[in-house]
Order: C-alpha cells, then structure tokens, then sequence
C-alpha cells in the first residue's frame, strides 16, 4: 500500500514529497507550501484541459478510420478536404520570424552531434555530460572507421599498424579543415606560436603558417613548446595535443599524441522514452540525476575490471588566446531536458479525485525546479550561460497542443518566479498532424521554441496508425525511401528556416542506431548536414566525436542559406499514404517481416519489463547490436498490428512467430545472470505477454504508443519480482 500526504487538494507519494522538500527546493528561493499550492492550482485548471485534447486525438483518428472504411477506393482531393474539415489539417497561418531570446550559442549558433541519454542512468548521463570532448584517436582506433586490412586488427595490445592508420587518418583532417600554407600536416616536425601566429616546421627547417590563420584560437603551455593547439572551424574546436613523452606522441614527428574534438554540443536528458518510469519510484530516481546535473555534484561510482571508478562531471578546459588573453571552454556538453507529453499520468501525485495527475505536467514543473538551481548559480558549474531552461517537448499533434504546452510552461513560469520565456521549448515533429502543421505549431511557441527535428520511427509509428483502415502497409525498411518520409524530412527544415529558425533554434534530425557500424555512419550521416540540419542524434560519445568531423566538413549555416531559397510547400507529398495496391508478397517475405519485428520487440521489451531498461543495445536477429527505445518499439508493433488487421497475417502465425523469437532472444542473453527467460512459461513471463498485447491490441492503443501497455506490465513485473 503506497504511503500518500495529503497537501491542498493534492496527494503526494510521501517519498516524493519528502524527495522535493528537503533536496530540491532548498536553495530556488521557494517555500514548500508556496509550490505545492501553485502545483495543486496548476493541475486542477490545466488537467480538465490536457484530457480534452486527448480526447480530441482519439475522435479525430476514430474519423480517420470511418474514413477509410466507408470507401472502397481512395480520391486524394476527397481525403485533403475531410481532413480540412475535422481540423485535422489546420488552415495556412500567416507569415512569421520566431523572437526567441537568451539563446545559448551551443543551440543558436554551434551545429554539433546530440546525445540521448536516459536519465534513469548516473553512469550514462555523466558519460553524456562530458562527452562534449573527445578523442579522435581513440574513436578511430576503436571502431570500423579503421579498417582491420593490412595487419591492422584489433588486438589485445595495441597494434603500432592499427595506430599509424588512426594518425594518418587524423592527420588528413587537419589537412583538410586547417591546411597549412605549403605542405602536409603529415609530414610536420614541430608546432609552435610566434608572432600571436601557429607555424609548423618542416625536417627541412622550412617553415609555414596556416593558410587560414583565424582557425588558430589558443593553446595550452609555452608559445614555444604549446601542449595543445585550440582551433576552430565554423563556430566549433578541436584541439592538438602534444607530448614526445606519450607513447603515441614520442612517434609523431611532431609530437602529436592525440586530436581532441568538441564533440556532443549538446545532450537531451531523457525523462521520456529511453527510460522506464512508471511510479513515484523511478520518478524521483530520474529527477535526482537531473538535479545533480544541475547542481554539479552528480557522481556514479562502478568497477571496471578489477578497479573501483567514481565518475565526476568534467571542469571547464582554459586557455590562452593567441595575444596572451585567458580563454574557458564548457568541459560538459550542453544539456537539455525532455520531458514526457500529454498522453500519460503517474501515481506519484494524485489529484481531489484521486486519479493520477498528467505526468508531463508533473515533469515541467519538478525538471524546471531543479533547473533553477542552475539559473541561481546554486553548483560549480554553469549549464546555461543565457539563463534559460531548455525543455523538448515530444508527442503532440498538432497546434493546439503545442500553444497547451505553451501554457503550461507559462503557468510554471508563474509557479517558479521566472521571467517569461525562461523556459524555452524544444517542439519534436515526430507526430503526422504537428508535420502537416509544423508552421502553425511553432508560431504559438515563437517566443520560446529553441528546436524542432525529425523523428522517423515514431514518425513511421503514427503514420501506419493513422491510417491503419487504409489498407496493407509496404514493408518497414521500404518506409525509408518512401514518397512521405522524403516529403516530411524536407518540409521540417523548409519549415524551420522559413519562419527564421537560423540563429535562435536547432534544426535536428535523427538516430543512428548501429552503434557499432561506425564507418557506415561516417559515409551517411554527413547527408543530413546536407539536407540543412545543425544537429543530428548519435547513439555513444565515441560517436558524437566521429560524428563532429562531419561539422567541420560541411558549413551547415552555408547550407541552410542555400535550402532557404529552395523551400517548397511539401503537405500533399507528405499525406501520401505508405500502402500497398497488391499485397502479393510471398508467404517467405511475410515471414520474414514478422520475424525481424517480432525479435526486435521482444528483445527490448523483456529488459523494459524485467529489467526497467528503457534504453540499450539490442542484438536484432541477425546479432546486429541497435539502439532501441520506444519509439522503435512503436513502429515495430504497429507494423505487425496492420499486416494483422488487414489479413497478411493470422493471430496463430504471430504468437507462433513470437514463441520463436523468443528462444532466440533467450539465446541472446544467455550470459545474462539477472536474464529471465520468456520461453521457459510463455503465459507466466509478463515481458512476453506485454510484447503479445503490443500487438494483439496495437489497433486500439492511443496512437499506436506503446506506454499504456508498458507501463501496466512494467507495474506489474515489479509488484512479482520487487528486486528488478
């Protein structure tokens, strides 16, 4: 029986309370009584409000499906108007430019790669947080990017032929982003600084400069004998470090033991779906992280080997600039937060009625509590030098959510003395109805909005339930270069840049999830600079470094000009519907499809169920390690569910495909101690059954989310194993 105090007309998990009473309020300038009662008039107001829009979405997709079901053929023109019609797709709102404010650079200015970290994680966050530098060489050494031909395998010991393909590797991209005058970087036998200017000697004492001197920003040690080189390149760092001392060092010819990148410019801090929090519980677990993040005090301490590591947040990195003046670089990665939507509520605060209080609304006001303590200078450590709080915002649709989350934070604002727009707003367009709006979206958030991006799983999910009644999807690798996802990565950036993005905001783009295929990423992911986004997600720091010299290839701003003159009205592009004319595949292909999904749910639903793993490394069934979350999950699950619904598939072809899978994925986790098996008791494995509901219900889920159903089975895993 969970313990509540009754305050106002709220009741408060008495953990929770005790959580926000004596380590997170003191400190902001706030009394107890002063929040709850604001929180307590917040929800009564707002709640009846947050709940109408739910039940807005869920009218609008039950039109959607009479829709589809009344019509035997589909007439594009008559489906644009029905859509008009319910409001669905809104009317065109009049030019605008966004007025945000008290931007810090890292988001207004800075392109850079952007991590995911689920917060539910010390270890991880931190790992996060100081992934704002990191080492090129051990990036490279470490991954693909380096080919193991030629003698140059990964071994046990280091491989001096492994190692020299890192430097020249390295060594090219000096030459490619900093060229000296004359000459290659390669063949440089000293670095030094006379003449507030960066020379480089040749064996021949021949001596050059930079051929752009305005790269060269600072350095560490002596003019003479520097220790690190600071450059930089449109608008971000990497730095030279030297030492013929170092065992990689005393081989270069010029000393150069390591580059090291400014990697992750920023990080989003992950309330929502790559954790898994279901009660107060998990709750306060992801608000202490964030509030010593905040305060910069966080620690995690774990073996790695035989040795006990604490692991701290990294300090600021100083310098001297070229005449002599001290320069101080951020040591940690610039830190959003991202809270949960508007669908879903949490026992940790129930309401007069005694039902739960919507849990984003719950998140807003503790995240940006905890927040304040930053705005304060209450920590060692700044996060955002503007004093601003950066929430991103994900799942909602359309504009009338957007301008609720608006108000939301407005009435935050108020509850916490904040000056208005503190709270700034990342707006995720990974819903159909906020892309077909995305302008009228963003115009009720022009004052606060600080990033939209692309999202295609959750994307790709929404799109099939949507139009679920239209018939068969194409298959879920085929979604990549269909007509609508091409249309909706497009518009994103035209919207963006249109309504003047460009200096206030980040324009993202999504996931690589094949954290081990590093060298595939390098020679795709530079295609979303490409197409205008400052800012991509990355699934690991190592990724984030190799990632940044794609930065520094490419001059995101000079590609956005270019895109800004390009714009196109995309929206019926984007409405066209991703289905099949003739679901003539053969019954292999069938099969296959639901073995790739099946494996893939049940492989991250069992750690999420038993484990309350909301984010990991998942072997899909080829063995291939994905990053998966909730929103792959989504996608996988609402895939499976149409092919159900419209008879490519039996309920018996999918439990049997699901038992299956199942003993694959048990194989997978074999080494796992704390693994608990589904097929050794299909029907008592709660993970099995939560991945068979996904599914089996996936027709009638809000959206096709995922989250009522997962958090239901999560529940009920921990009241049967209390320990996981």
């Amino acid at each position: 029986m969970k313990n509540y105090v009754k305050i106002g007309n709220l009741q408060v998990d008495a953990q929770m309370y005790e959580f926000i009473n004596q380590e997170v309020i003191p400190g902001t300038g706030l009394i107890s009584n002063q929040f709850w009662q604001g929180f307590d008039e917040m929800i009564h107001e707002l709640a009846p409000e947050n709940k109408s829009l739910l039940q807005e979405r869920e009218e609008m997709q039950t039109s959607i499906h009479n829709w589809h079901k009344e019509r035997k053929t589909f007439n594009e023109d008559q489906y644009k108007q029905f859509l008009q019609e319910i409001n669905y797709l809104e009317q065109e709102v009049e030019n605008f430019h966004v007025t945000t404010e008290h931007v810090d650079d890292e988001i207004a200015y800075k392109g850079g790669p952007q991590l995911v970290v689920p917060m539910t994680n010390a270890r991880y966050v931190l790992n996060a947080a100081n992934a704002r530098w990191g080492s090129l060489y051990d990036a490279l050494y470490g991954t693909d990017v380096i080919s193991e031909e030629d003698g140059a395998e990964q071994t046990n010991e280091y491989n001096p032929v492994r190692g020299q393909k890192v430097i020249a590797y390295a060594k090219s991209f000096l030459d490619d982003v900093i060229p000296l005058e004359k000459g290659s970087h390669q063949d440089v036998v000293e670095y030094s600084i006379y003449n507030d200017e960066l020379h480089a000697e040749f064996e021949n004492d021949f001596n050059v400069k930079l051929e752009e001197m305005s790269a060269f920003a600072g350095y560490q040690g002596d003019k003479e004998n520097p220790s690190a080189l600071l450059l930089k390149n449109n608008e971000i760092h990497f730095e030279v470090q030297i030492d013929r001392e170092h065992a990689i060092g005393k081989m270069d010819p010029a000393g150069v033991k390591d580059i090291f990148m400014e990697s992750a410019i920023t990080s989003i801090m992950d309330c929502e779906d790559s954790v898994a929090a279901v009660d107060a519980e998990d709750k306060i677990l992801v608000y202490r992280n964030w509030l010593g993040l905040m305060k910069g005090d966080l620690t995690a301490t774990f073996k790695k080997g035989s040795k006990t590591v604490t692991r701290t947040l990294n300090p600021d990195r100083l310098y001297q600039s070229p005449e002599g003046v001290d320069i101080t670089l951020p040591g940690r990665s610039h830190m959003l937060i991202r809270n949960v939507g508007h669908l879903m509520t949490n026992d940790a605060v129930l309401d007069k009625n005694g039902e739960e209080v919507p849990e984003g609304m719950l998140d807003g006001a503790v995240t940006s509590l905890i927040a304040k303590h930053d705005l304060l200078r209450n920590g060692e450590y700044k996060n955002s030098e503007k004093g601003s709080v950066y929430i991103v915002k994900p799942k909602m649709h359309g504009s009338k959510e957007v301008a609720f989350a608006n108000k939301i934070f407005t009435r935050i604002e108020d509850l916490l003395d904040l000056q208005r727009n503190t709270l700034k707003i990342g707006v995720m367009d990974e819903e159909r109805r906020t892309s077909l709006n995305l302008k009228a979206c963003i115009r009720e958030v022009k004052e606060r909005v600080i990033f939209i991006n692309t999202g295609f799983l959750d994307r790709t999910g929404d799109e099939i339930h949507t139009s679920m009644e239209a018939g068969p999807m194409i298959r879920k690798d085929d979604m990549k270069t269909s007509a609508w996802l091409q249309a909706y990565e497009k518009s994103n950036v035209y919207k963006g840049l249109e309504v003047g993005l460009k200096g206030h905001a980040q324009i993202g783009k999504g996931m690589w999830a094949m954290p081990e295929l590093m060298a595939n990423m390098m020679e795709q992911k530079m295609g979303q600079l490409k197409a205008g986004a400052n800012t991509a997600w990355v699934p690991s720091p190592t990724a984030a470094t190799l990632h940044a010299l794609h930065y520094h290839q490419i001059d995101v701003k000079e590609v956005q000009n270019q895109l800004i003159e390009a714009s196109a009205h995309l929206e019926d592009d984007i409405l066209q519907i991703p289905i099949v004319e003739n679901s003539n595949w053969s019954t292999d292909d069938v099969q296959q499809e639901l073995d790739n999904n099946a494996q893939g749910i049940l492989g991250y639903v069992v750690r999420w169920i038993d484990r309350g793993i909301g984010c990991s490394k998942v072997p899909n069934i080829n063995n291939v390690g994905l990053m998966e979350d909730r929103a792959t999950l989504r996608i996988a699950s609402q895939h499976m569910a149409n092919w159900l619904h419209h008879g490519i598939c039996t309920k018996d072809q999918i439990l049997e495909t699901m038992k299956r899978m199942a003993i694959i994925v048990d194989k997978q986790n074999a080494g796992d101690p704390a693994y608990r098996p589904m097929s050794e008791n299909y029907d008592e494995s709660v993970a099995f059954q939560a991945a068979c509901d996904l599914v089996f219900l996936g027709y009638d889920q809000p959206n096709g989310y995922t989250e009522p159903i997962l958090h239901k089975r999560r529940i009920e895993a921990k009241k049967k194993n209390p320990t996981q």
